[in-house]
């Protein structure tokens, strides 16, 4: 039988060689926001399998969701016609594998998976050596504090591999990296990586042929040159948070324990949908969103404990709670309906009526934003939510000069939960505002409780 080289035939390229001596060495914590086509996964899936076989462990592979998992990695083809799986885990080193499961388990019994960041917590109980989160930018950024705590305990590494989408998690991230010296940072473009014969992977040729294919120059500076100022295709909110951003209204929002803190909610049903809680502070018409609360497969009662503790710990009071109609949803666990629950916890609930057309609630939540300074540490997962919070892709249709089309809907994913508490908030604001001659019972309800100065 031949002898089995690893990294099993594959062809390295210059600009990989520091991520894998990065690792190789010892190294827990990596950003690599690389180009389009740059051998993001092929680095890191052939990583893990030379690292799984000297060291008897679980490793995972984490894409945005489990069905993108096996179009991008499981199925996928390389350049040489091979599976990439086959290619970096060679059947000489398998003890089985398990198609379903989309799992691969080695010879010394050493096991790497692929999974989705959409059912991150399905990965509970396990103990990962490594974990690659793939597409970074694009994956619910509660995967990573989920299995940041297990990986500190065990001392295992993590590696973040993707391209931007605009300055929502994936930018965080990389800002906080490429200053901490424990953290392997690197942003390559296309002019940045080379093939060994010295041409370019994705020469300019190849760049100019995607503009005239219908490629949009926002998606280009994204794909090819790695550009964070530009926000995700059909983001709703991209041109509101970067004014935001630029005007300063991102950053540090003090907490004033002599006004009242107002939350808004959106509560998720089934498993997978979060339940979302953001908590407020008014002044005039200046709206301070001071703190975003996401959790999922949670009691009432859970919520509830969130809320005492971060009175607690502000020393604040609160005003009014709000959350959509779905809060008279019975709680599977205890049969009881839950706005009955959080009233017997002594908790006051609004109910507000989420509007029917979505052009109307995103235009009201767009004005919201212009009023809103945003705490960027309190409010971070809840920011990208907003960020990332985008119009689905059509991908039966191309535009006339093969651009994007979009459906008149949003994408149903980890963003959908935060950005809907925050258009519950901006509906419960135009109501507040609309006040007059055609007062509904909620907003009167407001008028009886809260000072108008509050809202």
């Amino acid at each position: 039988m031949a002898e089995l080289i690893m990294p099993n035939m594959w062809d390295c390229y210059a600009h990989q060689i520091p991520l894998w001596n990065y690792l190789g060495n010892g190294g827990k914590r990596a950003v690599c926001v690389w180009h389009r086509r740059a051998g993001k996964d092929s680095t890191v899936l052939n990583y893990t399998a030379t690292e799984a076989i000297d060291i008897k462990g679980t490793y995972y592979h984490m894409l945005p969701t489990l069905r993108q998992s096996k179009r991008v990695v499981w199925d996928a083809i390389d350049r040489g016609g091979r599976r990439m799986i086959d290619q970096a885990f060679p059947k000489q080193i398998r003890s089985s594998v398990n198609k379903q499961e989309m799992q691969i388990e080695l010879l010394n019994g050493s096991i790497w998976q692929l999974c989705g960041s959409d059912n991150y917590d399905s990965l509970v109980g396990t103990n990962p050596k490594g974990i690659i989160f793939s597409e970074w930018s694009l994956c619910n950024p509660k995967a990573w504090d989920y299995i940041r705590p297990i990986l500190m305990e065990n001392g295992g590494w993590a590696v973040f591999i993707y391209t931007p989408r605009g300055k929502n998690h994936g930018w965080s991230l990389s800002e906080m990296a490429k200053n901490d010296p424990d953290w392997f940072h690197s942003v390559l473009n296309v002019e940045q990586t080379f093939r060994p014969d010295g041409v370019r992977i994705i020469t300019q040729e190849s760049v100019d042929a995607e503009r005239r294919a219908g490629m949009s120059e926002e998606k280009i500076q994204q794909e090819c040159y790695c550009s964070f100022d530009v926000a995700l295709e059909g983001a709703y909110f991209a041109k509101e948070l970067a004014t935001a951003r630029s005007d300063g209204r991102i950053g540090r929002v003090p907490i004033d324990p002599m006004l009242p803190v107002h939350t808004f909610w959106d509560i998720g049903i089934s498993k997978g949908n979060s339940t979302d809680i953001w908590f407020v502070q008014a002044v005039g018409k200046e709206i301070r969103v001071i703190a975003h609360h996401s959790d999922e497969n949670k009691g009432m009662p859970h919520y509830m404990k969130v809320i005492d503790d971060f009175q607690k710990e502000h020393g604040i009071r609160y005003g009014l709670h709000h959350a959509p109609h779905d809060i008279n949803v019975r709680e599977f666990t205890t049969g009881k309906k839950r706005i009955d629950i959080l009233r017997k916890m002594g908790m006051r609930f609004i109910m507000v009526d989420r509007t029917t057309d979505l052009n109307d609630s995103i235009d009201h939540t767009r004005r919201i934003i212009a009023r809103c300074q945003f705490d960027e540490k309190r409010c971070g997962n809840g920011l990208s939510g907003l960020h990332s919070y985008a119009r689905k892709i059509d991908s039966t249709r191309v535009g006339p000069a093969g651009e994007t089309v979009f459906q008149d809907q949003p994408e149903h994913n980890w963003a959908s939960n935060p950005a809907d508490a925050f258009r519950q908030m901006a509906q419960a604001w135009h109501e507040r505002l609309a006040l007059g001659s055609d007062k509904t019972a909620f907003q009167e309800t407001i008028m009886a409780d809260i000072d108008i100065q509050v809202f």
